[in-house]
This record gives C-alpha cells, structure tokens and sequence, in this order.
C-alpha cells in the first residue's frame, strides 16, 4: 500500500506521505468542505506525528485559514475542541496500523466527513488553493482537560469508587487522559505497559499474545477490569475480571441500552444480537463510520451509531449518572467504556455482558495482503457458488444465502455467519466469524483463516 483515500481521510506509507501531497489533500478539503475557517489539528504518538501534523499546518495557514494546534489528544477530543470553536479538524493518526504507516482524518463542522464529502476532496486535488496572507496560528492546551471534564461531570466522582481498573497504556495518545479519567471518577488505576516505541493494537482484532498478558495482568493484580485503546484513542479495548476481552459491538450494545437510545445505526459485521434487544430500529450498514453517521443523520429520536471495533457515536443529549452528554458524532472510546465499568460495578462486568442475547462474534485479519488480491478473490467467489462451497466445505458448513452488503458475507445452513472483507484502508483482509457458542466461534475462526490463506 503507498496512499489511500477513503474511509473519513488519507492514510498510507509514512515515506509516502510527502509535504506535497499532505499540502494537496488538506488544501482540496479546506476547499470543499465547510470548516468555517477554523481548522484544530491533532496527532498520536507516532515518530512521523509531528512532522505530518506541521505539513498540515502550514498548508492550511497557507489558505489563510485560522490554524488551532492541539499538540497530542485523542480522535474525539480533538473532535470535541473543534465543535467547540464550531470549526473543523485535522487528525494525524494511522489509528491501529503499524508505524511505518500514518494518515489524516478530517472533520467538517458537524463532524466527520461523508462519503459526499470524500468525493468533494478527491475533485478539488489538482487545484491552486494558496493566499497571500497566511492564516493565524494558535494553541489549544486544554483540549484533553475539557474532553476528561466532559466524563467526570456526566458519571459523576464517586462513580467507580472501590473499582481496580488495569489500564494498558502501550502507545495510545489518550492514555494519560483516560487515567485521569479513571481516577477522577473514583477508581484505582494500575497501568500496565507503557511504551515510548509506537505499538499498532487493534482492538477489533486483539493478537492472541496479547490477549494472554491481558489475562495474566488481570489475575495478577486482582482486576476489576482491564482497559486501553487503539493509537489515537477512539476505538475501546475492555476486559472483564476473568480477563476475557469483550468484543467492541457487545459494548456497543449495552452502551446504547444503558443510554436509553431507540435507534442504532452499526454495521453489518457488528453482532447481530442488537436486533434481539427491543430497539425501536437497528440500521445495518456498510462498514465505516461515514457509512454510520449518514444513516444516523437520516434517523429520527434518540439516535447513537457503534462499530465492530466498539467506537462509539452520540447522536443525541444523554444522561449519565451525575449529568448530561452532548452529543458527539464521532467514533469515541470512553463512553463505552464508562458505561459497561459502571454497569458491572455491582455484579460484575462479566454477568452483565451474561445478559445479552447469546450471539458471539470474532474477528481476525491476515496482514500484509494486497487489496487487489483480496477483491479478486471476492469478486470469484460472489460470481462462483463452487468456489465458495470448496472453501466451505472442510470447515463443514454449507451456505444458506449471501449477503454483498460489504465484503462477502456467508450466512451458513446451521445459523453461523462467515464474513470476508478487505480492508478499506490497508493492506489487510478481514474475517468475522458468528456463532451461537464462543468456543465454536473461536474454533471456526481459527479454521476459517486457515482455509482462507489456501484461498489466496
């Protein structure tokens, strides 16, 4: 992969990511979408952060546009100081990928850009955006400070008092914030693996290595629960007090039941027992938080979007246990996170995730496939039934119908789902596996990647 856009913004090889071509697609954006003549920019914590984020500067004061630099901040709450200056916002950050790897989101003044949006950019590329007076450069300092405000007012200080919460801290940029957060509302916070070298943790996808030191780090130190995030702090990783990870559309789910929301926007890979809880509607969507915001912006009521990947959006005023939330439509890791440790704190994070409707769903990737690969592949199978039966058929499971929403999705005679899906912006090729049973669901996912190699 060198550069793709896409999926709410550029992302691509870091030796790919020239001043030049940084300066054509935040100028292209500037261009096309509405960001009121402010732009807040943001970074993680990779080596190529800050280099890129000053591109970005530069090329935005260079259209005369007021330029508000936030330094080192999570996704939302970048996203969170550029609705408060009703402005837009710039994130450096390739999100869970590796570090040789780093990209830009891009929001617009109500949020993350759309698919509209994407294909306003890509039509302004080759144009001439530069003005004689560059734009004013400010700094934000307090942007983390607001976005730990925002929780600790909403949950309230005694919120997670006699909780001892393990806090993964590896690389993620939100990781001292949430700490804060933790602590705040009353928790004990034992951090665990702090890194100064980038480490890519997706949390849709835990590495089974990691996903044994989680477990021993919880028994060790007699966890209440463990919790971290991806790189840029918008995608939640929690763990429960046996140290089983609980899959990111399971928070989802008791998030949006806890906040009282009537409609959910999520994709079609996200666990398929939302429809069993007694919403008033459930979108199944393409993949993407573009793809989740337009049909939350199509909806009525009390409406919140969530992701397989657990990234959480609000779509409407919520009430938290000591206050309000307004809404923030962006993917969010905190807010799922609260809510499940707050929703265990009684009987347990583990017998509260015991409520919902018995669907398992887990996820794993080969890496390092090229994307031309993985769509010829698909494109065989959508026009092959044969070529799909083979691949079923030492799994032993027969096909029952397909589903091309995104990706290829393989619902099976005995009720499992098999899910195969390129990644929209890397070199990687997804597999979400459905069952009744997480001992089957693991089983038929390890088998499945198996089978799926053989394949390519």
């Amino acid at each position: 992969m060198s550069v793709k856009f896409g999926t709410s913004g550029l992302r691509g090889l870091v030796t790919a990511m020239t001043p030049d071509l940084i300066t054509a697609h935040v100028q292209a954006f500037l261009a096309a979408c509405d960001t009121g003549g402010v732009l807040c920019v943001g970074r993680d914590l990779r080596p190529s952060s800050p280099r890129i984020a000053g591109d970005v500067i530069t090329a935005a004061r260079a259209m005369g546009i007021r330029v508000i630099d936030c330094g080192e901040v999570p996704t939302p709450a970048l996203a969170l100081a550029a609705q408060a200056v009703d402005g837009g916002a710039v994130m450096v950050t390739g999100s869970h990928i590796p570090a040789d790897r780093n990209g830009l989101k891009f929001y617009v003044r109500t949020g993350e850009i759309s698919k509209a949006d994407e294909a306003a950019i890509l039509s302004r590329l080759d144009a001439s955006h530069g003005v004689a007076h560059p734009g004013a450069l400010e700094t934000d300092t307090g942007a983390n400070d607001r976005y730990i405000a925002r929780f600790v007012a909403a949950f309230g200080p005694g919120a997670l008092a006699g909780q001892r919460i393990g806090l993964y801290a590896h690389s993620a940029v939100g990781r001292d914030a949430l700490a804060r957060i933790l602590t705040d509302l009353g928790a004990e916070v034992i951090e665990l693996g702090r890194s100064d070298d980038f480490i890519p943790v997706d949390t849709e996808a835990v590495d089974p290595e990691v996903r044994v030191q989680i477990a021993e780090w919880v028994k060790t130190h007699g966890l209440h629960a463990l919790v971290s995030t991806d790189g840029d702090s918008d995608r939640p990783l929690l763990a429960d007090e046996t140290g089983r990870v609980i899959p990111g559309d399971i928070l989802g789910q008791i998030t949006a039941e806890t906040l009282g929301a009537e409609v959910i926007a999520t994709p079609i890979s996200s666990n398929s027992g939302v429809t069993m809880k007694g919403f008033k509607e459930v979108q199944l969507t393409r993949i993407g938080s573009p793809y989740v915001i337009a049909a939350m912006e199509a909806a009525t009521g009390r409406v919140v979007g969530y992701e397989a990947n657990g990234g959480f959006l609000l779509g409407f005023e919520a009430q938290g246990p000591a206050g309000s939330l307004a809404p923030l439509m962006t993917r969010d890791c905190t807010l799922p996170i609260l809510t499940v440790l707050y929703a265990g704190r009684k009987g347990g994070i583990a017998a509260r995730v015991a409520q919902e409707p018995p669907v398992v769903t887990v996820a794993d990737r080969l890496q390092e496939v090229d994307q031309a690969k993985s769509h010829a592949l698909l494109e065989t199978w959508q026009n092959d039934p044969a070529a799909r039966a083979t691949f079923l058929e030492p799994l032993g499971k027969q096909e029952q119908r397909m589903d091309l929403t995104d990706g290829l999705r393989m619902e099976l005679t005995d009720g499992d789902v098999i899910h195969v899906r390129p990644s929209g912006n890397a070199p990687e090729l997804r597999l979400y596996i459905e069952t009744k049973e997480r001992a089957s669901a693991e089983a038929l996912l390890s088998a499945a990647l198996v089978q799926l190699k053989i394949a390519l």
